[in-house]
């Protein structure tokens, strides 16, 4: 069984906990510079009207800007990493929120910016930067804001759309605040008779247990959990949504979703090829729960059975262990970038380890240039914490890469390239262990791993994008959104992916909406089953050693958003706009279950 303790945070050893000092040494330091970054807004706003004036002002703008961004991009990670870790700490809850309203007046302060820039012209920015060398790097964001002019508002309604920033994000602190601090959920009775709390970072080893009653306990504490306040989540998710039609519609955008994409100048194509390979092969899911339906020796399969351990012998192990072997299989992508994840996850304190009491549901990997990529994580020694940790890595080296090498004005790499690093490092994980590893228990829970990955990536997160696209629909036709008809909707679009081997729970089943705090992002979850798709189909070309596959791949890591993801992408050595990488990732998949099949069976 797996570890469920959460442990007091003041229990848990230092060096395995975040490094909150090397960003600032106290909280009074933060202070300081939330009060400086603060000052320096009016200062800032003065520019405006004047963008324009010569190269040389222009220059100084960007950079105070940027400056400014970075500034504030640190005072907000820091706030957040220290809410993530202990969300029921009142200052904790504090800073955040400070640091957030801030962020707001530094975009609203801002806004001016690009509309002045468009304003000068595209011939006459490509003089400047003839003139002005320290402009010659902004090439690619001055052709982007040229791509994106139809959107872009005048200063004073930017401004505005900037001050929205804060109050917009209220239901992601809504949910959170209801979610992680004041939702309880009650105990499960293991088969010892110890009593387990189910909390957001205990549920994943619950629901894994090999112990089916403990599975059902488990699954029906947590769904009980949010069906208590099924009304106040789709309130928030309603508001969520309306407040992306709403920005929609000021931007001049046919959809939301078609907004979303325009952003990293994605197609319409790329959404639905997914959802339309996702729909096709449904069968290999069919056939992966048919073949879990035949181990667990039942008519059906239970909605809590597609999280069991494929077999009851589940080995445990230690942090340092998975380390150990998430950085051997980084191997491929040679010493440096090996030991850089060693030394950030042993000594310089880049991920909160342990499941603390009051830490917030999931892992996550967070951060600002300047300061590391930090990751947080309820590490309970499965096999699923070792993916789980090797996946925030991915994570955490996309960003280190990027911020290394690109200046702040390409820092940030869309969203559509982001899961794919991450599910790349759990494929080279899963090659080097099934390479290396004879014994059969750990093969068959790498192989779960593997499953268990497959299945929130590319099984929830298309079923998920499928139910997004219908609700943004029903929004925008004026239409209201209730918890019972989002539950209705949410478990027929599961049940087709199901099939007859599962037997639906109506109301927990209907429930999972609720349980996914991503959905408050427009169309982010498709995101998921894009990268994972892309993922391995460049982890293929390293593990085979391909000519040029390992320096491409970083080259990739490093961009950030210097060129457009699908142009990143490409030059990785695989094309998104093609269904072909969703398909070759559905063989993928079952491949997989022909293994699970093999060792099972």
């Amino acid at each position: 069984m797996a570890n469920t303790d959460t442990f007091p945070r003041n229990s848990v050893a230092v060096d395995r906990t975040w490094n909150a000092e090397s960003v600032f040494a106290t909280p009074d330091e933060w202070e300081a510079e939330l009060v400086t970054v603060l000052a320096a807004i009016p200062g800032f706003a003065d520019r405006a009207g004047r963008v324009g004036e010569s190269a040389a002002f222009l220059l100084d703008t960007l950079l105070a800007r940027d400056s400014l961004l970075e500034r504030i991009g640190r005072v907000e990670a820091y706030a957040f990493m220290a809410y993530a870790v202990e969300t029921t700490d009142a200052e904790a809850v504090a800073r955040l929120g400070r640091a957030q309203a801030v962020d707001g007046q530094v975009s609203a302060a801002t806004a001016f910016v690009e509309p002045e820039v468009l304003a000068i012209g595209r011939e006459r920015l490509r003089e400047w930067q003839d003139w002005e060398p320290g402009l010659r790097p902004f090439g690619h964001h001055f052709d982007d804001l040229v791509r994106r002019s139809a959107h872009l508002r005048s200063a004073e309604v930017e401004e505005v759309l900037g001050l929205t920033t804060d109050a917009f994000g209220s239901p992601v602190a809504f949910y959170s605040a209801l979610v992680d601090s004041d939702l309880t959920f009650v105990p499960v009775t293991m088969t010892d008779g110890q009593e387990i709390a189910v909390t957001q970072g205990s549920i994943d080893a619950l629901l894994a247990d090999p112990d089916r009653a403990v599975r059902r306990a488990a699954w029906e504490s947590y769904a009980g959990g949010y069906l208590g306040v099924k009304s106040a989540l789709a309130a928030g998710l309603s508001g969520a949504i309306k407040q992306a039609v709403f920005t929609t519609r000021v931007r001049h955008h046919p959809t939301a979703l078609e907004r979303v994409l325009s952003a990293p100048n994605l197609p319409l194509e790329v959404f639905d090829n997914l959802i339309a390979a996702f729909e096709a092969n449904l069968p290999t899911w069919h056939r992966y729960w048919e073949l879990r339906r035949k181990m667990a020796g039942v008519e059906r399969l239970a909605p809590f059975d597609v999280f069991a351990p494929l077999d009851v012998e589940t080995p445990a192990f230690s942090y340092e262990q998975c380390v150990d072997w998430a950085s051997a299989s980084l191997e491929p992508l040679g010493a440096e970038y090996v030991e850089t994840v060693r030394r950030g996850c042993l000594e310089e304190r880049w991920v909160d380890v342990y499941p603390t009491e009051g830490k917030m549901d999931g892992a996550f990997s967070a951060g600002s240039p300047g300061m590391p990529p930090f990751i947080m994580m309820s590490f309970d020694g499965t096999a699923v914490s070792l993916g789980t940790l090797a996946h925030e890595l991915g994570h955490s080296m996309h960003s280190y890469l990027t911020w290394r090498t690109q200046p702040r004005i390409y820092s940030r790499y869309a969203t559509f390239v982001a899961e794919v690093a991450s599910n790349f490092h759990q494929a080279l994980l899963r090659a080097y262990m099934l390479r290396v590893v004879d014994d059969p228990a750990i093969r068959l829970a790498v192989l779960g791993e593997a499953m268990s990955n497959f299945h929130r990536y590319f099984f929830v997160m298309p079923t998920l994008a499928r139910l997004e696209r219908e609700l943004h629909a029903q929004v925008q036709a004026g239409e209201g959104l209730t918890a019972d008809a989002i539950s209705e909707r949410t478990l027929a679009l599961f049940g087709e992916g199901f099939g007859s081997a599962v037997e639906l729970d109506t109301e927990r089943v209907g429930i999972t909406w609720a349980q996914f705090v991503h959905l408050y992002e427009p169309f982010y979850v498709f995101q998921y089953a894009t990268g994972i798709s892309a993922a391995n189909a460049l982890a293929q070309g390293v593990l085979a050693g391909s000519e040029g596959a390992v320096a491409r791949y970083l080259e990739f890591l490093s961009a950030g958003s210097s060129v457009y993801p699908l142009e990143a992408l490409l030059r990785a050595g695989v094309d998104m706009r093609s269904p072909a990488p969703v398909d070759d990732a559905f063989r993928v998949l079952a491949t997989l279950v022909d293994q699970v099949e093999a060792l099972v069976v």
